[in-house]
């Protein structure tokens, strides 16, 4: 099959080309990320730069994940600050020796970006906190998001830098996290093909929270751009799609297991997974000397006591001092475990600086001082508080001999100290021989106490989950940690070793990574339009039949035929959707009446409107046809007699009107429409995710009651309605083109133009009819889409503007002579 051009030269022209000579290309990801995973030092004689690689960093270890023919190629600022003389050096050496492509940003653009938007705006946000006053997080600063936007273009150019290359659309591109949201866009406004994906490390917040965003809607279309969005949990996933909902009134499907949204003709896939750890690597660091040597200490110094540990970054949301309080809590409610049970608190350096920083920090303190005083002794600290930075093997060393993890923030993304954790319990030939674990020993066991916010919890099944907000559940959680019977603790820590090992750091990136070149599979067999201004842009993918009717070209088919018939949509077609006054203008009544005074011409409306409105409406066109509600009434002019589309017992509307009357009277901004032949429940002004429950349960409902009838339950856009069997406005088509051949005037020209999915069944009833070679042939067929959408018909016009612009034009050709 010959892929489609990169470039289409001229709107609706396809060119042909053959298939390019194909060239063997390293298959590369781009891992795009605000900071590069990297260690930077000075060197202490030469003061050179030094660097390495910081292998507790997850995307440090996507090196290692992919398969080694994968070129992996990261983008990103530094972490450490280079002067401006030596990032030329820096930026060469980084390229050449890791793999990186270095970022250096102004200090003023990083802070507002950084320190400002980032941290102290967007992260607080999407952990729950609303900046309520100024000191409770940032005010949203219009300066900060234009420094953010500004960054993320610096981004864009940087990433196109790499993938300038030949064939850059096999390049794959994965964005990570909250700092890049507005990339997606700046990169496909630069390239329609570019395989591109985003995975969210934080969480996503409820559809509430997000709300309160002054840039919702271009943080969401900018997300949108992508061809996969990942998340850890199916919870970030749905509130990220409740937003979608309620902000754009995007609605997603299940499509054999795959979540997606149907954006503007793209598939956009959602992709659950959390993260995994690095199996290799931790265990080659647990067999490393000094960590083998802590460990043997720590089990000295903590011989006959209970050691639960907890590793957490320094921040507000990590629950430190909660976890603190249930500590003393526990030791006032069982003084027999004082002297007894002993929980080590390390802290990583905090990522930002800041008052709420220093607050956690010094709350903390006093808690563990506190609890310290009243309950130590000598020999014996309640709480070790160990404030960072402690180094990889000393984690690992707490790890293998805390019978007990402790991990409880309020609210995290992921958090991979339990799978660390676990695996270390598991141990490894090396750090067993040194703690005297032998091979027919007791099984191996762990315990995990985990907070029911984080991203790690679903995961972890066998874990004990806590409200890190109830001290007395987290004490008494504790508790029930420590007095686990053996048996039990090893069951948990067999079902926790089996998922983290099957499930680590290769596991994730492969997944994904297949995931998005699923994703991009049929990018070859689209063409692109590309719409939108800044953050709005956005890419219309579309068949490659797909084209724009052009006025030259409906004129031409026009004035060379003798038979024609012209179906008209109304709402959304010949009248705005959004219009208060839903009755025709004086232009469209004018417009119709040409068309109708042409003796060569059928015009017909056909809606989904019931027969009086029409009438009324369309009471100075004589010679206008109108097939109302899909067609179940039909007049050919003004003053001929309405034709039913079949004699049909409607007893049944007697059933559904009390049921719809329920759902109507509990679902606030519905309401019903009576029409003749048909019965339809409107939910567009409901509550989104509510309307949609109900419209399911009143579908469910009503097909149960109505199995045995001849009509049909139909969901459509915000509506559920109950219709004869067999009614649509396809049967319209049909009909309408069967009564001209019966009359001797078998059409040659077929123009149809609608807007929404019951015009589809137009356009599929025309598509059909056109490939039968059974039937005669219409020599002109016109099937005319509003709006650049996926659809069955071959052309599209923009707005409903245009429409009525095609209609003058052809109206206007009617009065002048046939070009022969």
């Amino acid at each position: 099959m010959n892929r489609i051009p990169r470039v289409m030269k001229v709107p609706g022209v396809i060119s042909q080309f053959e298939e390019d000579q194909h060239t063997m290309f390293q298959k590369r990801v781009i891992v795009v990320s605000n900071q590069l995973p990297l260690r930077a030092s000075r060197d202490s004689v030469s003061n050179g730069w030094r660097f390495e690689f910081d292998e507790n960093d997850l995307l440090a270890q996507l090196k290692d994940a992919f398969p080694p023919d994968t070129e992996v190629r990261y983008v990103g600022t530094l972490k450490a600050d280079v002067d401006a003389a030596d990032q030329d050096e820096v930026a060469q050496l980084l390229h050449e020796k890791f793999s990186c492509e270095t970022i250096f940003l102004p200090v003023d653009m990083r802070n507002k970006f950084y320190h400002g938007f980032c941290k102290h705006y967007l992260w607080p946000l999407f952990h729950y906190m609303l900046p309520m006053t100024g000191s409770n997080g940032g005010r949203f600063d219009r300066s900060q998001w234009q420094a953010y936007m500004s960054v993320n273009k610096i981004f864009a150019a940087k990433v196109f830098e790499v993938i300038d290359r030949d064939d850059e659309d096999e390049d794959h591109v994965w964005v990570h996290d909250y700092h890049l949201m507005a990339l997606p866009t700046f990169l496909r406004r630069r390239s329609n093909r570019v395989k591109l994906g985003f995975f969210l490390h934080s969480p996503f917040p409820s559809s509430d929270i997000y709300k309160t965003l002054p840039v919702r809607d271009d943080i969401l279309r900018a997300l949108l751009n992508c061809d996969v969005i990942g998340f850890h949990t199916y919870d970030y996933a749905r509130h990220f799609l409740s937003s979608c909902r309620r902000i754009l009134g995007l609605h997603s499907e299940s499509n054999r297991g795959h979540i997606a949204l149907e954006y503007y003709g793209r598939t956009v896939t959602i992709k659950i997974l959390p993260a995994g750890i690095h199996m290799d690597q931790l265990e080659s660091v647990m067999s490393e000397e000094s960590t083998v040597r802590k460990a043997k200490e720590l089990k000295e110094k903590y011989e006959g006591k209970i050691m639960m540990v907890g590793v957490d970054d320094l921040d507000l949301f990590k629950g430190i001092t909660q976890k603190f309080s249930a500590m003393g809590e526990l030791l006032e409610t069982n003084p027999e475990l004082r002297g007894k049970v002993v929980l080590v608190q390390i802290t990583n350096p905090a990522r930002s600086s800041g008052r709420d920083v220093q607050d956690v920090l010094d709350e903390a303190n006093s808690i563990a001082k506190e609890v310290n005083e009243k309950y130590g002794e000598t020999g014996y600290e309640p709480i070790v508080f160990i404030q960072g930075p402690v180094t990889t093997q000393e984690k690992l060393a707490y790890y293998a001999i805390a019978e007990c993890c402790v991990i409880t923030p309020v609210r995290d993304g992921m958090n991979l100290v339990p799978y660390k954790y676990t695996v270390c319990r598991q141990g490894c030939p090396v750090l067993d021989k040194a703690l005297g674990v032998h091979e027919d020993s007791t099984p191996k066991n762990s315990v995990i106490l985990v907070s029911e916010f984080i991203g790690c919890s679903p995961s972890l099944s066998g874990a004990i989950r806590v409200n890190p907000w109830n001290i007395s559940e987290m004490a008494s959680a504790m508790y029930s940690a420590i007095g686990l019977p053996a048996t039990e603790k090893h069951l948990r820590h067999e079902k926790h070793y089996k998922y983290i090992s099957s499930h680590d750091v290769a596991y994730w990136a492969q997944s994904f990574d297949q995931d998005l070149e699923r994703a991009c599979r049929d990018h070859y067999h689209k063409r692109y339009w590309r719409i939108g201004l800044g953050l709005a842009f956005r890419l219309v993918a579309l068949e490659p039949s797909f084209r724009k009717l052009l006025g030259d070209t409906l004129n031409m088919g026009y004035r060379r035929t003798n038979s024609r018939l012209i179906l008209l949509d109304y709402d959304g077609t010949m009248m705005p959707p959004s219009s208060v006054n839903k009755g025709p203008s004086e232009e469209v009544i004018s417009v119709l009446n040409q068309l109708c005074d042409d003796p060569k011409n059928i015009v017909f409306i056909v809606s989904g409107r019931d027969r009086d409105t029409l009438s009324n409406w369309f009471s100075s066109c004589q010679k206008l046809g109108i097939a109302a509600e899909h067609g179940y009434f039909t007049r050919w002019t003004r003053d001929s007699l309405w034709e039913t589309y079949r004699a049909m017992d409607l007893s049944w509307k007697e059933v559904v009107e009390p049921i719809m009357q329920l759902y109507m009277e509990a679902t606030d901004g519905s309401y019903i429409e009576n029409k003749e032949s048909a019965i339809v429940w409107h939910h567009q002004d409901a509550d989104p995710d509510f309307g949609l429950w109900q419209a399911k349960e009143l579908n469910d409902h009503l097909e149960n009651v109505l199995a045995n009838e001849p009509v049909v339950v139909k969901r459509g856009q915000q509506i559920v309605e109950v219709k004869p069997q067999g009614l649509s406005k396809g049967i319209v088509v049909e009909n309408l083109i069967s009564t001209m051949r019966s009359r001797g005037k078998s059409p040659d020209f077929l123009l149809c133009i609608g807007d929404d999915r019951s015009d589809e069944d137009m356009f599929e009833s025309i598509a059909r009819s056109s490939a039968d070679p059974t039937l005669p042939t219409i020599a002109e067929i016109f099937a005319c889409t509003v709006g650049q959408k996926p659809s069955m018909a071959k052309y599209y016009v923009d707005d409903i503007v245009e429409v009525i612009g095609l209609l003058r034009g052809i109206a206007e050709a009617s009065v002048q002579p046939n070009l022969q």
